[in-house]
């Protein structure tokens, strides 16, 4: 490379062109390979052959709000369990996927965080739902994460339910909140509008039925199909390292069968499945499309929100986890670089700045990653991360 006139260090990336010239210096044959071939070829390899088996499929309901106004506790009474009473201050941490079983269907709920700072979190819940329940309580009126939670469902252009909670309250005041809902593009159907708006209760259950009613109803009008036979593809919801079971990861199915002993590429991570839960912790041997399950048997813990999808080949597996690392990699040293060059341009004083050195340790990836954003938004001229 001296000789080529290129002085790099040990962690820079080589140009293409630079390796091409130092390999054929070396004496060798250079057959150059395109970036997205090994993608292109994962393209290939997931092509169904047989006749699809299309079929109607339970929706996929996401639940967003503010704060505190009662998400964890309306599902906790659909599915009548303690869910909301193990999380610390009632205020769930991180998305909760769950399939609830009515007598009319089966419907998949995603409860996702209040927080300001899980604004990723729920960003990600609108983009792989069907179906939006705004819960706003009747007490209370529209919260800076309620008009978050609408703009979030109106990007993913998703039909969005109210549901006025706390109704049981003797300050409640749901004409209150239906008149602030307009004002942020939300109309109620009683006022011309296409939004459902079912007043509940998540203490007496007053409602609860109208509003699966609503949700099954908004589901029957989306005509909602899914593939049920071919290879699986899905999305991953959550993930998290156990220290006795080792990476697991919480996925929901788009289209396909998944099957216990599949071999799965979750993003950068794959691995050969070992055992399926559904939502109820219960073990299973496969599962079908907008079925939420956890997954033993990967490599690594995957990014919430990675695409996921089955292979025949683990081998090929293997080897697109280990290129899209290594495209990682390669990414965080160019923008290091960059931001290095940046910061030489300015003459940037880094002795005059407080640099504060943070591990992270959370209990689920998304978590971790909402802390990072919200640090990240605490730097200031003075601090650097």
């Amino acid at each position: 490379m001296t000789k080529l006139g290129i002085f790099n260090s040990i962690n820079e990336i080589i140009e293409q062109d630079v390796a091409q010239l130092i390999a054929e210096d070396m004496g060798h044959r250079v057959k150059l390979i395109r970036e997205n071939a090994l993608e292109e070829s994962l393209m290939f390899l997931n092509q169904s052959h047989g006749t699809p088996k299309i079929l109607p499929r339970p929706p996929i309901v996401t639940v967003m709000g503010h704060v505190d106004h009662g998400k964890t506790s309306l599902l906790d009474y659909i599915r009548t369990s303690t869910v909301s009473l193990k999380e610390v201050g009632g205020i769930t941490q991180h998305i909760g996927a769950y399939l609830v079983k009515t007598k009319n269907g089966n419907i998949t709920f995603l409860d996702t965080p209040g927080h300001s700072a899980f604004t990723a979190m729920r960003a990600r819940g609108a983009q792989i739902t069907d179906i939006v329940i705004l819960v706003v309580a009747a007490d209370d009126s529209v919260m800076p994460q309620t008009i978050e939670a609408i703009q979030h469902a109106k990007n993913a252009q998703v039909p969005i339910i109210i549901a006025i909670n706390k109704i049981d309250k003797n300050t409640a005041d749901p004409l209150k909140v239906k008149k602030e809902l307009m004002q942020h593009g939300i109309i109620p159907e009683e006022y011309g509008g296409e939004n459902q708006c079912i007043l509940v209760s998540a203490k007496s259950g007053e409602g609860i039925n109208l509003l699966l009613e609503a949700i099954l109803l908004q589901a029957e009008i989306l005509e909602l199909k899914a593939d049920y036979s071919g290879i699986a593809h899905g999305v991953v919801i959550e993930s998290r390292l156990d220290k006795g079971k080792g990476p697991i990861a919480t996925i929901l199915i788009n289209s396909g069968k998944l099957n216990r002993g599949d071999t799965i590429l979750c993003g950068c991570e794959y691995g050969r499945i070992r055992a399926i839960k559904d939502s109820y912790g219960k073990s299973i041997s496969s599962s079908g499309p907008s079925v939420p399950v956890e997954i033993l048997g990967l490599s690594g813990v995957p990014i919430a929100g990675d695409k996921t999808t089955v292979l025949k080949d683990e081998k090929k597996a293997r080897e697109i986890a280990i290129h899209r690392k290594n495209r990682l990699r390669e990414n965080k040293l160019k923008n290091n670089k960059i931001k290095y060059a940046q910061n030489a341009f300015f003459n940037t004083n880094l002795s005059n700045k407080k640099i504060f050195n943070i591990i992270l340790k959370s209990d689920m990836q998304g978590t971790l990653q909402a802390i990072s954003d919200a640090l990240k938004n605490l730097c200031n001229d003075k601090d650097q991360e």
